[in-house]
Protein backbone atom coordinates (compact mmCIF):
# COMPACT_ATOMS: atom_id res chain seq x y z
CA UNK A 1 0.00 0.00 0.00
CA UNK A 2 1.51 3.51 -1.08
CA UNK A 3 0.72 6.68 0.99
CA UNK A 4 3.17 9.41 -1.18
CA UNK A 5 2.62 7.94 -4.80
CA UNK A 6 -1.38 7.27 -3.97
CA UNK A 7 -3.56 8.59 -7.11
CA UNK A 8 -5.58 10.87 -3.88
CA UNK A 9 -2.13 11.72 -2.21
CA UNK A 10 -2.73 15.26 -3.68
CA UNK A 11 0.28 17.01 -0.98
CA UNK A 12 -0.91 15.92 2.28
CA UNK A 13 0.69 18.06 4.76
CA UNK A 14 0.63 14.57 7.37
CA UNK A 15 -1.09 11.55 7.34
CA UNK A 16 -1.37 9.92 10.69
CA UNK A 17 -1.81 5.74 11.21
CA UNK A 18 -3.23 5.29 14.73
CA UNK A 19 -3.32 1.67 16.39
CA UNK A 20 -4.08 0.53 19.84
CA UNK A 21 -4.03 -3.01 20.65
CA UNK A 22 -6.40 -3.38 23.69
CA UNK A 23 -9.33 -1.73 22.42
CA UNK A 24 -8.60 -3.12 18.64
CA UNK A 25 -8.40 0.66 16.95
CA UNK A 26 -7.11 0.85 13.41
CA UNK A 27 -7.49 4.47 12.80
CA UNK A 28 -6.01 7.18 9.66
CA UNK A 29 -5.58 10.57 9.94
CA UNK A 30 -5.30 12.59 7.19
CA UNK A 31 -4.38 16.45 7.11
CA UNK A 32 -4.88 17.77 3.76
CA UNK A 33 -3.87 21.88 4.15
CA UNK A 34 -3.62 24.05 7.09
CA UNK A 35 -2.85 27.24 5.09
CA UNK A 36 -6.05 29.08 6.35
CA UNK A 37 -6.45 27.22 9.87
CA UNK A 38 -6.37 23.61 11.61
CA UNK A 39 -7.71 20.80 9.94
CA UNK A 40 -11.48 19.88 10.58
CA UNK A 41 -13.69 17.54 9.27
CA UNK A 42 -15.84 14.32 10.83
CA UNK A 43 -14.56 10.65 11.98
CA UNK A 44 -16.04 8.07 9.97
CA UNK A 45 -16.11 4.56 11.19
CA UNK A 46 -16.79 1.64 8.17
CA UNK A 47 -15.69 -1.42 6.89
CA UNK A 48 -13.40 -0.92 4.63
CA UNK A 49 -12.51 -3.88 2.63
CA UNK A 50 -9.01 -3.43 3.33
CA UNK A 51 -6.51 -0.62 4.44
CA UNK A 52 -5.96 0.78 0.82
CA UNK A 53 -9.67 1.56 0.64
CA UNK A 54 -9.17 3.38 4.16
CA UNK A 55 -6.52 5.48 2.97
CA UNK A 56 -8.03 6.05 -0.76
CA UNK A 57 -11.41 7.37 2.14
CA UNK A 58 -9.27 9.16 4.07
CA UNK A 59 -7.61 11.24 1.45
CA UNK A 60 -10.27 11.70 -0.83
CA UNK A 61 -12.33 13.09 2.45
CA UNK A 62 -9.66 15.14 4.05
CA UNK A 63 -9.29 16.76 0.45
CA UNK A 64 -12.40 17.85 0.04
CA UNK A 65 -12.77 19.14 3.52
CA UNK A 66 -10.05 21.93 2.49
CA UNK A 67 -11.87 22.88 -0.80
CA UNK A 68 -15.34 22.70 1.11
CA UNK A 69 -14.14 24.99 3.60
CA UNK A 70 -12.37 27.18 1.55
CA UNK A 71 -15.21 27.65 -0.75
CA UNK A 72 -17.59 28.26 2.37
CA UNK A 73 -15.45 31.01 3.30
CA UNK A 74 -14.48 29.24 6.87
CA UNK A 75 -11.02 29.93 9.15
CA UNK A 76 -10.24 25.96 8.96
CA UNK A 77 -8.53 23.31 6.51
CA UNK A 78 -8.90 20.24 5.19
CA UNK A 79 -8.92 16.80 7.21
CA UNK A 80 -10.42 13.43 7.97
CA UNK A 81 -10.02 10.47 10.51
CA UNK A 82 -11.25 6.84 9.66
CA UNK A 83 -11.26 4.12 11.74
CA UNK A 84 -11.50 0.58 9.75
CA UNK A 85 -14.31 -1.64 11.43
CA UNK A 86 -18.02 -2.10 11.50
CA UNK A 87 -19.30 0.58 13.93
CA UNK A 88 -22.05 -2.15 15.30
CA UNK A 89 -19.79 -4.14 16.56
CA UNK A 90 -16.07 -2.22 17.22
CA UNK A 91 -17.39 1.01 18.63
CA UNK A 92 -16.70 0.86 22.39
CA UNK A 93 -15.95 3.64 25.31
CA UNK A 94 -12.42 2.14 25.18
CA UNK A 95 -11.81 2.59 21.25
CA UNK A 96 -13.15 6.17 21.59
CA UNK A 97 -10.95 6.99 24.24
CA UNK A 98 -8.12 5.84 22.45
CA UNK A 99 -9.26 7.45 19.05
CA UNK A 100 -9.54 10.94 20.89
CA UNK A 101 -6.02 10.31 22.56
CA UNK A 102 -4.67 10.11 19.01
CA UNK A 103 -6.25 12.71 17.77
CA UNK A 104 -5.29 14.80 20.88
CA UNK A 105 -1.56 14.19 20.26
CA UNK A 106 -2.00 16.35 17.11
CA UNK A 107 -1.99 19.16 19.49
CA UNK A 108 -4.92 21.07 17.48
CA UNK A 109 -3.58 20.32 13.80
CA UNK A 110 -6.74 18.05 13.11
CA UNK A 111 -10.43 19.05 14.94
CA UNK A 112 -12.81 16.56 14.47
CA UNK A 113 -16.82 16.47 14.54
CA UNK A 114 -19.74 13.28 13.64
CA UNK A 115 -19.56 11.21 10.41
CA UNK A 116 -20.63 8.19 8.69
CA UNK A 117 -20.73 5.82 11.74
CA UNK A 118 -20.36 8.20 14.91
CA UNK A 119 -22.77 10.37 16.55
CA UNK A 120 -22.78 13.78 19.20
CA UNK A 121 -22.73 11.29 21.83
CA UNK A 122 -19.79 9.46 20.61
CA UNK A 123 -17.94 12.95 20.50
CA UNK A 124 -18.97 14.03 23.73
CA UNK A 125 -16.89 10.89 24.50
CA UNK A 126 -13.96 11.89 22.59
CA UNK A 127 -14.52 15.29 24.43
CA UNK A 128 -13.37 13.49 27.09
CA UNK A 129 -9.74 12.99 26.37
CA UNK A 130 -8.88 15.61 23.89
CA UNK A 131 -11.02 19.40 23.34
CA UNK A 132 -9.89 18.99 19.91
CA UNK A 133 -13.78 18.31 18.80
CA UNK A 134 -16.71 20.13 17.78
CA UNK A 135 -20.14 18.88 16.71
CA UNK A 136 -21.59 18.76 20.86
CA UNK A 137 -23.36 21.60 22.42
CA UNK A 138 -22.00 23.01 25.29
CA UNK A 139 -23.44 20.33 27.83
CA UNK A 140 -22.30 17.84 25.47
CA UNK A 141 -25.75 16.48 24.24
CA UNK A 142 -27.07 17.59 20.22
CA UNK A 143 -25.17 18.93 18.06
CA UNK A 144 -25.95 16.91 15.52
CA UNK A 145 -24.87 18.96 11.85
CA UNK A 146 -26.97 17.03 9.46
CA UNK A 147 -30.16 19.18 9.58
CA UNK A 148 -27.57 22.04 7.85
CA UNK A 149 -26.25 19.26 5.97
CA UNK A 150 -29.49 19.07 4.46
CA UNK A 151 -30.63 22.82 4.61
CA UNK A 152 -27.80 23.75 2.63
CA UNK A 153 -28.45 21.32 -0.12
CA UNK A 154 -31.60 22.32 -0.27
CA UNK A 155 -30.61 25.88 -1.04
CA UNK A 156 -27.75 24.12 -3.34
CA UNK A 157 -30.95 22.36 -5.32
CA UNK A 158 -32.68 25.76 -5.58
CA UNK A 159 -29.70 27.43 -6.95
CA UNK A 160 -29.20 25.07 -9.52
CA UNK A 161 -32.53 24.25 -11.02
CA UNK A 162 -33.16 28.62 -11.15
CA UNK A 163 -29.35 27.69 -13.44
CA UNK A 164 -30.38 25.18 -15.44
CA UNK A 165 -34.31 24.82 -15.67
CA UNK A 166 -35.16 28.74 -15.26
CA UNK A 167 -37.87 27.76 -12.19
CA UNK A 168 -37.48 29.63 -8.66
CA UNK A 169 -40.11 27.36 -7.47
CA UNK A 170 -39.27 23.60 -6.33
CA UNK A 171 -43.15 23.28 -7.25
CA UNK A 172 -43.60 20.44 -8.96
CA UNK A 173 -39.74 19.69 -9.74
CA UNK A 174 -39.51 15.91 -9.83
CA UNK A 175 -36.39 14.64 -7.66
CA UNK A 176 -35.09 11.83 -7.33
CA UNK A 177 -33.44 11.43 -3.46
CA UNK A 178 -30.74 8.28 -2.87
CA UNK A 179 -30.11 7.75 0.84
CA UNK A 180 -32.81 8.32 3.84
CA UNK A 181 -30.32 8.66 7.00
CA UNK A 182 -29.97 11.70 9.17
CA UNK A 183 -29.65 14.52 5.68
CA UNK A 184 -31.56 12.55 3.02
CA UNK A 185 -34.98 12.42 5.49
CA UNK A 186 -34.22 15.99 6.37
CA UNK A 187 -34.03 16.43 2.44
CA UNK A 188 -36.90 14.76 1.54
CA UNK A 189 -39.48 17.03 4.15
CA UNK A 190 -38.00 20.29 3.28
CA UNK A 191 -38.40 19.01 -0.72
CA UNK A 192 -41.81 17.84 0.29
CA UNK A 193 -42.58 20.97 2.10
CA UNK A 194 -42.12 23.14 -1.55
CA UNK A 195 -44.11 21.13 -3.55
CA UNK A 196 -41.11 18.93 -5.37
CA UNK A 197 -42.11 15.68 -6.32
CA UNK A 198 -39.77 12.92 -4.79
CA UNK A 199 -39.06 9.18 -6.08
CA UNK A 200 -36.85 8.05 -3.12
CA UNK A 201 -34.77 4.86 -2.08
CA UNK A 202 -32.81 3.51 0.45
CA UNK A 203 -30.88 -0.11 1.25
CA UNK A 204 -33.53 0.20 4.22
CA UNK A 205 -36.70 -1.14 2.04
CA UNK A 206 -38.97 -0.27 5.86
CA UNK A 207 -37.55 2.99 6.14
CA UNK A 208 -38.09 4.00 2.17
CA UNK A 209 -41.72 2.94 2.73
CA UNK A 210 -41.97 4.50 6.36
CA UNK A 211 -41.23 7.98 4.81
CA UNK A 212 -42.72 7.51 1.20
CA UNK A 213 -45.75 7.35 2.83
CA UNK A 214 -45.63 9.84 5.39
CA UNK A 215 -44.61 12.40 2.17
CA UNK A 216 -46.60 11.18 -0.30
CA UNK A 217 -43.06 10.13 -2.48
CA UNK A 218 -43.05 7.22 -4.68
CA UNK A 219 -40.48 4.19 -3.02
CA UNK A 220 -37.78 2.81 -5.86
CA UNK A 221 -35.59 0.00 -5.60
CA UNK A 222 -32.43 0.82 -4.75
CA UNK A 223 -31.00 -0.47 -7.91
CA UNK A 224 -33.38 1.54 -10.12
CA UNK A 225 -33.42 5.09 -8.52
CA UNK A 226 -30.16 6.02 -11.52
CA UNK A 227 -32.63 4.87 -14.20
CA UNK A 228 -35.75 7.12 -13.03
CA UNK A 229 -36.71 10.14 -14.84
CA UNK A 230 -36.13 13.19 -13.04
CA UNK A 231 -35.59 16.86 -13.16
CA UNK A 232 -32.63 15.84 -10.15
CA UNK A 233 -30.68 13.31 -8.90
CA UNK A 234 -29.80 13.41 -4.91
CA UNK A 235 -27.26 11.52 -3.95
CA UNK A 236 -27.37 11.54 -0.42
CA UNK A 237 -25.26 7.97 0.04
CA UNK A 238 -22.14 7.39 0.20
CA UNK A 239 -19.64 8.23 -2.48
CA UNK A 240 -18.39 7.49 -6.04
CA UNK A 241 -22.31 6.36 -6.69
CA UNK A 242 -21.37 8.19 -10.42
CA UNK A 243 -18.91 5.74 -12.77
CA UNK A 244 -18.32 5.30 -16.27
CA UNK A 245 -21.34 2.67 -15.88
CA UNK A 246 -23.96 4.18 -14.30
CA UNK A 247 -23.31 7.89 -15.61
CA UNK A 248 -25.25 6.57 -19.21
CA UNK A 249 -28.03 5.56 -17.11
CA UNK A 250 -28.84 9.11 -15.74
CA UNK A 251 -31.98 10.45 -17.02
CA UNK A 252 -31.84 14.21 -15.53
CA UNK A 253 -30.78 17.72 -15.89
CA UNK A 254 -29.16 18.10 -12.78
CA UNK A 255 -26.99 16.26 -10.26
CA UNK A 256 -27.29 17.44 -6.81
CA UNK A 257 -27.33 15.80 -3.77
CA UNK A 258 -25.65 15.83 -0.18
CA UNK A 259 -23.12 12.53 -0.55
CA UNK A 260 -19.58 13.38 -0.85
CA UNK A 261 -17.55 12.46 -3.79
CA UNK A 262 -19.63 11.81 -5.94
CA UNK A 263 -17.80 11.27 -9.15
CA UNK A 264 -15.56 8.07 -8.64
CA UNK A 265 -13.40 10.08 -10.84
CA UNK A 266 -12.86 13.96 -11.54
CA UNK A 267 -12.84 13.30 -15.39
CA UNK A 268 -16.73 12.47 -14.93
CA UNK A 269 -17.68 15.92 -14.22
CA UNK A 270 -16.75 16.53 -18.14
CA UNK A 271 -18.53 13.37 -19.02
CA UNK A 272 -21.73 15.16 -17.45
CA UNK A 273 -21.34 18.29 -18.97
CA UNK A 274 -21.47 16.78 -22.40
CA UNK A 275 -24.88 15.33 -21.84
CA UNK A 276 -25.70 18.63 -20.44
CA UNK A 277 -26.46 17.40 -17.21
CA UNK A 278 -25.50 20.35 -14.32
CA UNK A 279 -23.30 19.07 -11.57
CA UNK A 280 -23.72 20.90 -8.33
CA UNK A 281 -20.32 20.03 -6.70
CA UNK A 282 -20.58 18.08 -3.53
CA UNK A 283 -18.04 19.47 -1.76
CA UNK A 284 -20.01 22.78 -2.43
CA UNK A 285 -23.40 21.85 -1.95
CA UNK A 286 -22.93 19.54 1.07
CA UNK A 287 -21.03 22.35 3.47
CA UNK A 288 -23.69 23.23 5.40
CA UNK A 289 -22.28 20.74 8.44
CA UNK A 290 -19.16 22.16 8.37
CA UNK A 291 -20.55 25.82 8.68
CA UNK A 292 -22.28 24.61 11.82
CA UNK A 293 -19.77 22.75 13.81
CA UNK A 294 -16.58 25.26 12.68
CA UNK A 295 -19.56 27.42 14.16
CA UNK A 296 -19.97 25.98 16.90
CA UNK A 297 -16.26 25.40 17.80
CA UNK A 298 -15.38 29.06 17.11
CA UNK A 299 -18.12 30.99 17.27
CA UNK A 300 -19.08 33.62 14.43
CA UNK A 301 -20.92 37.04 14.60
CA UNK A 302 -23.03 35.64 11.46
CA UNK A 303 -25.87 33.47 12.25
CA UNK A 304 -25.34 29.99 11.17
CA UNK A 305 -28.90 30.00 9.20
CA UNK A 306 -27.48 32.76 6.98
CA UNK A 307 -24.07 31.45 6.27
CA UNK A 308 -25.63 27.88 5.38
CA UNK A 309 -27.93 29.33 2.84
CA UNK A 310 -25.55 31.61 1.25
CA UNK A 311 -24.45 27.86 -0.11
CA UNK A 312 -27.52 29.33 -2.79
CA UNK A 313 -25.38 31.88 -3.87
CA UNK A 314 -22.12 30.34 -4.17
CA UNK A 315 -23.42 27.38 -6.58
CA UNK A 316 -25.33 30.49 -8.73
CA UNK A 317 -21.13 32.35 -8.75
CA UNK A 318 -19.90 28.63 -9.44
CA UNK A 319 -22.04 27.95 -12.35
CA UNK A 320 -21.82 31.10 -13.64
CA UNK A 321 -17.79 31.04 -13.38
CA UNK A 322 -18.21 27.71 -15.14
CA UNK A 323 -20.43 29.00 -18.16
CA UNK A 324 -17.86 31.85 -18.71
CA UNK A 325 -14.83 30.09 -18.98
CA UNK A 326 -16.91 27.23 -20.53
CA UNK A 327 -15.44 24.58 -18.41
CA UNK A 328 -17.18 22.12 -16.36
CA UNK A 329 -18.18 22.79 -12.68
CA UNK A 330 -15.81 20.88 -10.77
CA UNK A 331 -13.03 22.74 -12.44
CA UNK A 332 -14.53 26.40 -11.92
CA UNK A 333 -15.07 24.75 -8.01
CA UNK A 334 -11.56 23.48 -7.66
CA UNK A 335 -10.21 27.12 -9.30
CA UNK A 336 -12.54 28.63 -6.92
CA UNK A 337 -10.76 26.67 -3.66
CA UNK A 338 -7.18 27.52 -4.94
CA UNK A 339 -7.51 31.05 -5.17
CA UNK A 340 -8.89 31.64 -1.48
CA UNK A 341 -5.93 29.24 -0.59
CA UNK A 342 -3.69 31.38 -2.48
CA UNK A 343 -4.93 34.92 -1.45
CA UNK A 344 -6.68 33.88 1.64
Amino acid sequence: MECFNAPDFDHHEQVVFAHDAASGLKAIIAIHDTTLGPAMGGCRIWPYADEAAALTDALRLSRGMTYKSALAGLPVGGGKAVVIGDARHIKTPALLTALGRAIDRLGGRYITAEDVGTSPADMAQLAQVTRFVTGISRDGSGGDPSPYTARGVYHGIRAAVRHRLGSDSLAGIHVAVQGLGHVGSALCQMLASAGAQLSITDIDADRCYRLAHRLGATPVAPDAILDTEADVFAPCALGAVITADTLPRLRVAIVAGAANNQLATDDLADALQARNILYAPDYAINAGGIIQVCHAYFGNDTPVDARVAGIYDTLLDLFARADHHRINTLAAADGRARERLTNG
